[in-house]
């Protein structure tokens, strides 16, 4: 019992106080004052009298009173009042329960009391009856009984003095709590003040928030008038809108009808093109699959042909052979001879083609350095003139043949004269095509087309040149190639050169690809310069590598090296976002556009900035292209303008005239012009090369000096303007008069500036006008433009601006209006009559029909349009049904006017209808806990978008997405989805209703029948975490049955429907799992009691699908088949090496696939198992680079009444299909993050077959693929099982390897399998280990595990076989060991004889020994190895030296050194004579004594050589049990047998048989016994059997049982005589 706070002094209650003066509390506002304070119900009191202060002035100086101090004080007061009353409860609650105590302990020693009482009374009464016992006994009780009372009078005294010090605790709490009860009151009416304060505060507030509602209430309904009036502003902004867009309109739809024409023609056409194309397709595909089939047909023939070169091959080989070996010469060093000089041959034809490489890339390398050296001197030569001679081509070629053939080049000078004569133009051409830009074979090009032009190297053609003699001797000492050394040290240059300028950048495993820097701007520009001038632009170059990186200036190209400068001062090394600046200065010298490239080098590699030049030029523009005057009276005159615009730098002389006049300008233009790069005789010698490099396939990607598509375009453009002598004229027609130029015509535009040109438009006949003009300038590099005029003149007064009126998209049965206006130009007022045709009066109205329009005014028309759904019918012409299109033509009647004026009214009439597919929905059957979706289709029959929504759903109902609501488009079809959940059972009959924006209503019916099942889930729905492959996710969840009664008023019956409620009783599930699924659930089946739920466990473990695995482990086994056939072949086509080396590539790339065409994988599925190696490393190839995936299962829960024990052995629950229940699974699976690199990625790790006490170490190696460091953990394996876990880790970083190491030692013979499940954060690795424990299984031949050797003569020996056959499927080591010859034979010594102790105690195996010291048995071999399923033959050895009985030992087979398999017990007698008598009782102990019997030993006995009479006679003892039964059946005698043998000896001895008799037979006869025989000779090596039977005589007494005696002589090399005593017992039977 805890000892609780005994006294409370008045000192230690203030000392629980908080001190009042040395706690201050800094405030840093004087706001605080009336802020609240924690803890405490007078805490919302002060925080409402702060309130009342900021609010009312008048009460501020009776609050300010309440200082800090005050606060602080009445705080700790009230806290020391409430310890005071926790105290006073816990004091008062433990007085209570001390005085429980001290009344239990009071009642307990009443109880010893009274039993001490009647102990006294039992120890008298026992005393005076001297029961010393029972006395005893209860004085012991009554000692305990005083002990007890004894310690509860202590405690009685403790619990007294423990209940004084509390009462006193109490006086002095209730003391202290008396002194503070002013303080309590205090505190109780001033929390009553400020609750009146509060409750006043509340009353004022309240009022207040009334006044403000109606300020509030005043300025919503201000806002509202205002927002009113805006809205009334921006309608009739709208309406202004709506009718300025509706005149913008006007002009449109006069081309709305030829818009859909062209449409509709290019549609056609585009599915004529289709068609076409589609067609040309398919005769493409048709040809492939041809080519295809030749192509199969090829092959099959190569194969065939290979085939048959093989055979031949071989065949050749093996005839050669026979050949070689019938001459008797060495076949195989023939072979191999001639296999060198095929290999001695390859390499020669292999250096013969480098070589000739060589001198090709030696050739291209001169002409390359021979094209560079003319282009330097290009400008050095002028032209010479032109002769006849040679082609370039020929000439070329020749140089080159000499060249290469080692000859002087001597071309002749009047060749060279005349090609420099004829043609200056084409060292161009020459130039351009280099050998960098065009790599071509040497030999492909025709030398048919003549091509004249000029030496690339001044005088190469000439005859002073000649080439350099190189004399034999260097050309014999130095190779063409140079020597194999200069060959190594330009290698090694050229790596460091290139290694030293570009290095891959690496950054965090990311290899940066792309430019190194970027620059701004990406393009240097100079626009619009001057010859003479300097430009100057700054680029910036920014590192956009990922780390540090440098920039080195290449330069620029050659073309801009004149003109261009850079200034760029390398910065070092530049980190990565990190700038610096480039000057590139500009200084034209020729007035010709220059673009080209800036060229730098990073350390990732090069990069360029490209530059351009653009010189002055004119850029001229027209503001529009067509000036539509619009309608006009004839007579009128009225004006437009067009602008001309020059946003270019150059100026130039323009010129306005009419389409149809023709002006040449005052310069005339050249035919050609003098700039052009070359004439058409080059142009036609550039084609022709072209063509001849083209179909030679040659490469011309690079860049070159002249640009080929530039150039036609300048000579397209050269050809385009062909000007004329002199201006054309032509009268102009009475169109072209009417729209007119204004006074100026031409002139000159500066740059940057523009000129406006008036059109005058003056109509004189009625009808449309159109003009085109151009404009023409004096640059001809600026082209010509046109822009037209058009314009309407009429003569009728009234006029209506909209000649279409178009309602654009209207919905049937709605109404639709608009205002027409009328224009009159009369000076009198005309009454107007509107008339509608008479098809659509019923569907259009003008309205009014009649009207008066003043002079020079408009009239307003309201057109009202109500299309009827029998539009179609009623329109006739004016509708088109297919484009749903309306034109109604409307007139305007003008009084004292033949003409009317007519208008057209236009618009498309669609439908307003929704067409929801299905009209009726069954979702069938649903349980409550689950709900059914299924999908609608809405679609749009009408052109306009639509808004829907679903209104009014019952609450079991819901339509997504967006709750059923959203627009539609025209035409267009939704896919919505329904989802019905009800939530009981019952009969649902309902229907979904959707609307429209125009409020029509589309209904779809929908029925249901809802069921509650017996039983339910706790979870629908398990989000498994992401497993790795082949690791297991558990969870857990509970099949629970809540149906406890059939009270329908206090819960809902589970029923289907409105049937029958389901009775209250166990109710049984089952898992229905899909086939092939990843997932197991348990308990499976199960039945659920009223009340009660059952646990389910559900685990998911994602596998490979074993077709998976079985494809790949197939495409592993095909390619290691097809490795032995590819390398076989390999060897046969070196063999058969031919200088046609590309086909026999081709075969050899095919041989593989066709030697692997007759395996088909049914084969290979045969002939693979789960545990074949390929099916593992396949399983491992596929779980490595797996990707992860993601699967949803839904398994289904049948629920069925009564409980599955009580259903038969193969009776089937009767299940109900509506009561089934739903679990949904989502199954994420990912890569393992930890994988088994050895073992081909097996996670079997199999020790195979191991003796058992033996072990077996094997390792496996694990990677960690993930890219975080994982923690280990470890299963725990079975501690009395065999496999232990060597070196656990319990850390494996990212993609390091760490290698386990297991032993396997089986203890017993069986197979073992456990599972080593090694556990990280992100997955479980599951490690099977299997061994299979093999026992040393050996049979012996021995029966009964006891070998008697028999009787042997003293100092001879005798020997025996048997078989130990080895029937496990190891081999095994064996030793065979005696116990005699044992280590513990020693020890056993050392003990008592077993003769002198007791039969019981006598389990000595080895028996008497020889007296020699050495072995009595031995047994060879003694150690060895037998295979599985073989014998080993042993012979044991039995040699006495003495006579005994008694000899014997134990053989051991030791296996492996450890284990003991079988124990044979080895027997043998030993005597002296050859006579010996087996059978009778044993008279003496089967040890004997290792102290020599003089009476045993052969020297005594021979000295002492007894006479005839003193013979000794040895006793045999033949006890004869007589069995006597009750009943009457025949009693059989009771029956011995005695043994009488004759030991086959190699000694000579006089007699060859042993001879028994027996004496007083007839005597025996007499008392019940039968011998026989009694009297027979045995031969050597055999034995006679004597058999012994006795019947009771008449007058045999069973008290007293029988005893007699007689003598048996044996006579052999010796004689004996033994005496037998029959005793004989008559025994009652069971």
């Amino acid at each position: 019992m805890e000892e609780p706070i005994a006294q409370f002094s008045d000192e230690e209650l203030m000392d629980n106080f908080p001190a009042m003066d040395d706690e201050r509390i800094q405030l840093e506002a004087p706001e605080f004052e009336v802020e609240p304070l924690p803890l405490g119900f007078e805490d919302t009191t002060a925080l409402g009298c702060s309130c009342l202060a900021k609010e009312e002035e008048g009460n501020s100086g009776k609050m300010k009173k309440t200082t800090i101090k005050d606060k602080v004080e009445a705080f700790h007061l009230r806290k020391s009042l409430n310890l005071l009353d926790k105290l006073h409860e816990e004091k008062d609650l433990f007085i209570q329960k001390t005085r429980g105590e001290l009344r239990v302990c009071r009642q307990r020693m009443d109880l010893l009391n009274k039993q001490q009482e009647s102990l006294a009374s039992e120890i008298s009464a026992e005393r005076e009856a001297n029961n010393m016992a029972a006395m005893g006994r209860l004085q012991a009780a009554s000692r305990r009984l005083h002990a007890e009372l004894e310690n509860e009078k202590d405690l009685q005294s403790k619990i007294t003095a423990m209940l004084k010090d509390s009462e006193n605790a109490m006086w002095h709490i209730e003391i202290q709590k008396g002194q503070f009860e002013d303080v309590r009151k205090r505190n109780e009416e001033e929390a009553e003040a400020r609750q009146s304060s509060l409750e006043v505060h509340a009353a004022q507030q309240l009022q207040k928030e009334k006044e403000t509602l109606e300020k509030v209430e005043r300025n919503r309904l201000l806002r509202a008038q205002k927002s009113l009036h805006v809205q009334k502003e921006l309608g009739q902004k709208h309406q202004k809108l709506v009718e300025d867009a509706q005149k913008n309109h006007r002009i449109a739809v006069k081309f709305l009808k030829a818009s859909l024409g062209r449409i509709r023609e290019r549609e056609q056409e585009e599915e004529m093109e289709s068609r076409k194309h589609m067609k040309r397709r398919m005769d493409a595909v048709l040809a492939l699959k041809n080519s295809i089939t030749a192509s199969r047909e090829t092959l099959k023939k190569f194969q065939a042909w290979g085939q048959g070169r093989a055979e031949l091959a071989k065949q050749k080989a093996l005839v050669e052979k026979e050949m070689i070996l019938a001459q008797g010469g060495d076949a195989f060093k023939h072979l191999i001879h001639q296999r060198r000089q095929q290999e001695l041959e390859a390499q020669h034809r292999a250096f013969e083609e480098e070589q000739k490489l060589r001198k090709q890339e030696i050739v291209s390398r001169i002409l390359k350095e021979e094209a560079e050296e003319g282009n330097r001197k290009k400008k050095q030569h002028p032209p010479c003139k032109a002769r006849d001679g040679w082609t370039l081509r020929n000439k070329t070629w020749k140089y080159i043949s000499d060249f290469c053939e080692g000859k002087p080049a001597t071309p002749s000078s009047h060749l060279l004269e005349s090609e420099m004569a004829l043609h200056p133009k084409p060292t161009c051409l020459l130039k351009a095509i280099s050998s960098e830009s065009v790599q071509m074979d040497l030999g492909s090009i025709s030398t048919e087309e003549e091509v004249l032009a000029e030496p690339d190297i001044p005088g190469l053609w000439s005859k002073e040149y000649k080439a350099h003699q190189v004399s034999k001797k260097d050309m014999e000492q130095k190779p063409l190639g140079g020597t194999k050394m200069d060959k190594d040290i330009l290698a090694r240059t050229m790596e460091q050169l290139r290694s030293g300028v570009v290095h891959k950048q690496v950054v965090s495993g990311r290899e940066f690809k792309g430019r190194p820097f970027n620059s701004k701007p990406e393009v240097i520009h100079f626009k619009e310069f001057d010859i003479g001038k300097v430009y100057k632009k700054k680029i910036t170059l920014i590192n956009a590598t990922y780390t540090i990186n440098y920039c080195k200036l290449v330069g620029v190209e050659e073309n801009l090296k004149d003109f261009i400068h850079i200034d760029f001062d390398p910065p070092g090394p530049m980190s990565a976002g990190m700038s610096c600046e480039v000057l590139v200065t500009f200084k034209p010298m020729i007035n010709k556009d220059l673009e080209g490239n800036v060229s730098f080098l990073a350390q990732t590699g090069s990069f360029s900035v490209p530059l351009k030049c653009s010189t002055k030029k004119c850029s001229l523009s027209l503001d529009k292209e067509l000036i539509e005057f619009g309608s006009y009276v004839v007579g009128e005159t009225t004006s437009r303008t067009i602008t001309l615009t020059n946003v270019g730098g150059l100026g130039t002389r323009f010129k306005f005239l009419p389409d149809s006049e023709f002006f040449e300008m005052e310069e005339p233009q050249p035919i050609m012009k003098i700039s052009s790069l070359y004439t058409c005789e080059d142009k036609s010698l550039y084609e022709k090369i072209i063509t001849s490099l083209s179909e030679q396939q040659l490469d011309i990607n690079e860049s070159s000096p002249v640009d080929i598509q530039s150039r036609k375009e300048s000579e397209k453009d050269e050809t385009e303007i062909i000007p004329a002598a002199s201006v054309i004229t032509m009268a102009p027609s009475e169109e072209q008069a009417e729209i007119t130029l204004g006074e100026v015509t031409e002139g000159e535009i500066g740059p940057f500036s523009s000129v406006k040109i008036p059109i005058i438009f003056t109509p004189v006949i009625p009808g449309e006008v159109q003009t085109k003009f151009k404009v023409m300038f004096k640059n001809s590099q600026c082209p010509t433009l046109y822009f037209r005029a058009t314009g309407i003149a009429v003569d009728v007064p009234v006029w209506v601006p909209r000649a279409t009126v178009d309602l654009k998209i209207c919905i049937y049965d709605r109404l639709y209006q608009d205002s027409i206006i009328v224009h009159t130009r009369s000076k009198a007022a005309l009454r107007l009559k509107f008339e509608v045709c008479k098809e659509l009066r019923g569907h259009i109205e003008l309205l009014p029909e009649t009207g008066y329009i003043q002079a020079r005014s408009s009239y307003s028309v309201q057109l009202k349009f109500l299309p009827r759904h029998s539009l179609p019918e009623d329109a006739g012409k004016y509708f088109d049904k297919h484009s749903r299109v309306l034109e109604a033509p409307m007139t305007i009647w003008v009084a004292d006017q033949i003409k009317p004026v007519e208008f057209t009214v236009q618009a498309v009439v669609t439908t307003s209808d929704l067409e929801i597919s299905p009209l009726e929905i069954n979702f069938g059957y649903c349980t409550i806990y689950e709900a059914i979706r299924t999908e609608i289709s809405l679609s749009n029959l009408s052109l306009l978008p639509q808004e829907f929504g679903f209104v009014g759903l019952p609450k079991y109902v819901d339509i997504q997405p967006n709750d059923g609501f959203g627009t539609i488009l025209p035409l267009e079809t939704l896919q919505l989805d329904v989802i019905f959940q009800p939530i009981k059972a019952k009969e649902y009959r309902f229907e979904l209703i959707c609307k429209s924006e125009i409020n029509r209503c589309f209904k779809v019916s929908c029925q249901a029948v809802g069921v509650h099942p017996p039983l339910e889930l706790s979870h629908y729905q398990i989000k498994f975490s992401a497993t790795a492959l082949y690791d297991t996710t558990v969870s857990t969840l509970y099949v629970i049955n809540s149906h406890l009664s059939m009270n329908k008023l206090t819960h809902s019956l589970p029923r289907i429907g409105s049937e029958e409620a389901t009775p209250v009783g166990p109710t049984s599930f089952e898992f229905l799992l899909p086939p092939d699924s990843p997932i197991t659930i348990s308990p499976s089946v199960g039945t659920v009691l009223p009340g009660k739920k059952c646990v389910v466990q559900v685990a998911f473990q994602p596998v490979l699908p074993h077709e998976v695995i079985l494809k790949e482990a197939i495409q592993i086994l095909n390619k290691e088949k097809e490795n032995k056939p590819f390398q076989k072949e390999t060897v046969q086509r070196k063999e058969t090496w031919k200088p046609s080396m590309p086909l026999v590539r081709v075969h050899n790339r095919d041989r593989p696939t066709r030697a692997s065409t007759p395996h088909t994988p049914e084969l290979h599925r045969q002939e693979l198992r789960v545990s074949s190696p390929e099916y593992q490393a396949a399983q491992a190839s596929l779980a490595r680079s797996f990707q992860g995936k993601f699967d949803r299962i839904v398994v289904p829960c049948v629920v069925a009444s009564g409980d599955i024990k009580d259903r038969k052995a193969l009776e089937p629950l009767r299940f109900s299909p509506h009561n089934t229940l739903y679990l949904e699974l989502w199954c994420p699976v990912v890569a393992p993050s930890i994988v088994v690199t050895s073992n081909k990625g097996s996670s079997v790790l199999n020790f195979g077959d191991i003796a058992v006490g033996h072990r077996s170490i094997k390792r496996i190696t694990l990677q960690n693929t993930s890219p975080e460091d994982l923690a280990l953990e470890f299963s725990v394996l079975s501690p009395n099982g065999p496999f232990v876990l060597i070196n656990p880790s319990r850390k494996l970083c990212s993609g390091e390897s760490q290698t386990l190491v297991l032993s396997f030692s089986p203890r017993e013979s069986m197979l073992v399998q456990e599972i080593l499940d090694i556990i990280t954060k992100r997955g479980t690795l599951s490690l099977t280990l299997t061994g299979t424990g093999v026992a040393s299984m050996i049979t012996c031949s021995i029966e009964g595990n006891i070998l008697n050797m028999g009787y042997v003569l003293a100092k001879e020996s005798v020997s025996t076989t048997f078989k130990l056959q080895n029937e496990s499927s190891l081999p095994i080591k064996f030793w065979m060991q005696l116990e005699s010859l044992s280590r513990k034979r020693d020890e056993t010594r050392q003990q008592l004889p077993k003769f002198l102790t007791s039969h019981e105690q006598r389990t000595e195996i080895v028996g008497t020994q020889n007296h020699n010291g050495q072995s009595v048995f031995s047994v060879a071999p003694v150690e060895g190895l037998m295979h599985p399923g073989k014998a080993q033959e042993f012979t044991v050895t039995f040699s006495p030296d003495h006579e005994s009985l008694y000899f014997s030992d134990l053989l051991q087979v030791v296996l492996f050194e450890k284990t003991v398999s079988h124990q044979i017990l080895l027997k043998g007698a030993a005597r002296e004579h050859m006579m010996f008598v087996e059978g009778g009782d044993p008279l003496d102990v089967p040890v004997e004594s290792l102290t020599v019997i003089p009476a045993l030993d052969a020297e005594h006995r021979e000295a002492r050589s007894p006479s005839p009479e003193a013979e000794e006679i040895k006793p045999i003892l033949v006890t004869l049990n007589y069995v006597q039964f009750d009943t009457d059946t025949p009693i059989p005698p009771a029956t011995r047998e005695l043994q009488v043998g004759c030991i086959r000896t190699t000694q000579p001895s006089p007699r060859k048989t042993v001879e028994f008799s027996l004496d007083g037979v007839t005597w025996l006869q007499h008392k019940g016994f039968s011998i026989e025989p009694s009297r027979a000779s045995v031969e050597r090596g055999q034995t006679k059997t004597i058999s012994i039977s006795w019947v009771p005589p008449a007058d045999f007494d069973p008290d007293h049982p029988l005893m007699v005696s007689t003598l048996l002589q044996l006579r052999g090399d010796g004689k004996e005589t033994y005496k037998v005593i029959f005793v004989a017992h008559v025994v009652a039977g069971i």
